[in-house]
């Protein structure tokens, strides 16, 4: 084993959109869900969406077939295959939903490459409705963390794995979201952060680099999220954690300098994956 456990958020970073909007634009439920998005916190949005699908006669066949279409650059299934098959142990922690989550990465044969799924509860119930319920059910009590949505705190999360894995263990946090920047304070010296450039992770370690504990290291699209990943990984188990020559991209002051690479083949842009 590499010693080295990646934790992944789910929408927009491995896949390239958000599974609930994606979800509900595909089949048709914007302009009810925009109504609908001021009144509620977004779990419980999401649940009763699933409501009025349910009631217009959608049926979770066809969320299921609408979730097998979601946009996703082929480079981050290579990225989380070679992690996995150099010895890393992969988890996800996403403010998603199980179904929705798991839909798609069986669909994509990725399954079996994540040993845990931290996210939403969901089930299909007698009806044959889609239910989708909170991580920490806000309505019995709070998970007191104001940085966080109150279905669900991912740095509290990240502190219970961080006490339960080895310390010998590194961690690799990749996200992209403001609910990524509460379990990017939470990592230690030696861990680190993967920040989608541009996108509210990113702002905000922007705001305060000082606050990270972890080295930062941001990543743009699927092809540099796979770079990026390989290279931690290497440097890490080749013992090279203080080396910067040749490391793809370092923060520096927050400006999240990138140090030229050689040249590399063109990627291809996000696919969506046929069923």
């Amino acid at each position: 084993m590499a010693g080295i456990v990646v934790v992944f958020d789910f929408d927009k970073t491995i896949i390239d959109c958000d599974s609930d909007n994606w979800v509900v634009d595909e089949l048709g439920f914007t302009e009810l869900f925009n109504q609908l998005l001021p009144t509620m916190p977004w779990n419980s949005l999401m649940d009763r969406m699933m409501r009025e699908m349910h009631a217009a006669g959608v049926t979770v066949g066809e969320i299921m077939e609408v979730l097998r279409t979601v946009p996703i650059h082929p480079r981050v299934i290579s990225a989380i295959k070679s992690a996995h098959d150099a010895g890393c142990e992969l988890r996800i922690v996403s403010d998603a939903n199980r179904f929705f989550i798991e839909t798609i990465l069986n669909n994509l044969g990725l399954r079996s490459y994540f040993s845990e799924i931290n996210t939403n509860p969901s089930y299909v119930d007698d009806d044959g409705r889609l239910r989708i319920l909170p991580y920490h059910d806000f309505t019995k009590s709070t998970h007191g963390c104001h940085l966080c949505p109150p279905n669900m705190c991912k740095g509290m999360i990240i502190e219970r794995i961080l006490s339960t894995e080895a310390r010998k263990n590194k961690f690799i946090y990749l996200g992209d979201g403001s609910g990524d920047y509460c379990p990017s304070l939470r990592l230690r010296a030696g861990d680190r952060v993967m920040p989608r450039k541009n996108f509210p992770l990113w702002d905000l370690i922007c705001s305060d680099a000082k606050l990270i504990t972890a080295r930062i290291h941001d990543w743009t699209d699927g092809g540099d999220l796979e770079r990026v990943l390989l290279h931690l990984i290497n440097e890490i188990v080749n013992g090279d954690e203080d080396a910067s020559a040749g490391a793809p991209f370092i923060a520096v002051d927050c400006k999240f300098q990138t140090i030229p690479m050689a040249s590399h083949e063109a990627l291809p842009q996000a696919l969506r994956i046929p069923n």
